[in-house]
């Protein structure tokens, strides 16, 4: 596989970022939104580049072999702590190895427990349900989720 680097949002192409955003593969298992153009991109960065200064934030580009391939984050959630991986399709293989990356972010920012929310349109993940200690269903802007609940130290201990 080729290698994942973890960029600062400052680093990215904003042509290359609407492109991705508005891919409609990746759109399909995001909550729904009209597309980005210039403007709501420019609007996405500056409010995912505050979220990142927030303390126990963290959210990066994902470049996968020079390329961009989504983001990630580590960021506030009505219920806790969301840990949000956003790949395009083809890069889906990479999600176990950027997740892994995730996980020791949020012991290293100090977090007890994250929660992964997929959206219903998504299959169940066998390794994320393996390692949660809850598993449930949640609605967030009128969509149904099924959530991951997983404690940091004892996922890290697994590895």
């Amino acid at each position: 596989m080729s290698e994942i680097e973890f960029r600062e949002l400052t680093q990215v192409n904003r042509n290359e970022l609407l492109t991705l955003l508005n891919e409609d593969l990746l759109r399909e298992h995001l909550i729904d939104h009209d597309y980005f153009d210039a403007r709501s991109v420019n609007e996405w960065l500056k409010m995912k580049v505050k979220t990142d200064a927030l303390s126990g934030c963290r959210v990066r580009l994902i470049y996968i072999g020079g390329v961009l391939a989504g983001w990630c984050g580590i960021q506030p959630d009505d219920k806790g702590v969301e840990l949000a991986i956003v790949i395009s399709q083809k890069f889906w293989g990479a999600g176990v190895s950027i997740f892994k990356t995730m996980m020791v972010d949020a012991q290293e920012l100090g977090h007890k427990e994250i929660l992964c929310h997929l959206l219903d349109s998504r299959p169940e993940y066998k390794v994320l349900k393996r390692v949660a200690k809850k598993v449930h269903k949640t609605e967030l802007l009128g969509r149904c989720f099924t959530t991951y609940c997983i404690e940091v130290d004892k996922f890290a201990g697994s590895k």
